[in-house]
């Protein structure tokens, strides 16, 4: 298990777009998997490539599978993007450039 010291994070606007969009019982389970991620509980897979230096959390609500990517720099950690898996990588490319 992965502990991290992350004392601050920060929420890029395509997250809290998407979070501001859902509904409640949805946007507890996003509380619950950021939280998870804050623990160190899951380490999300490391991306190569163009995404090199992101990490990706995947979990699952009601059948669908969604990606949370997520940096972190120091000691604060940086909330990119969350979506269906469906372009989530193309989209997220397209948010860093």
């Amino acid at each position: 298990m992965i502990i991290y010291l992350i004392m601050d994070a920060f929420y890029k606007n395509p997250f809290k777009k998407f979070v501001k969009k859902q509904n409640r019982p949805f946007q507890l389970v996003i509380e619950d998997e950021v939280e998870t991620i804050f623990r160190g509980e899951v380490a999300g897979e490391l991306k190569k490539g163009d995404l090199t230096g992101f990490q990706v959390h995947k979990f699952k609500f009601k059948g669908q599978k969604y990606l949370i990517a997520y940096q972190i720099q120091g000691t604060d950690i940086i909330f990119y993007m969350i979506g269906t898996h469906e372009n989530f990588y193309r989209d997220l490319k397209l948010y860093i450039k």
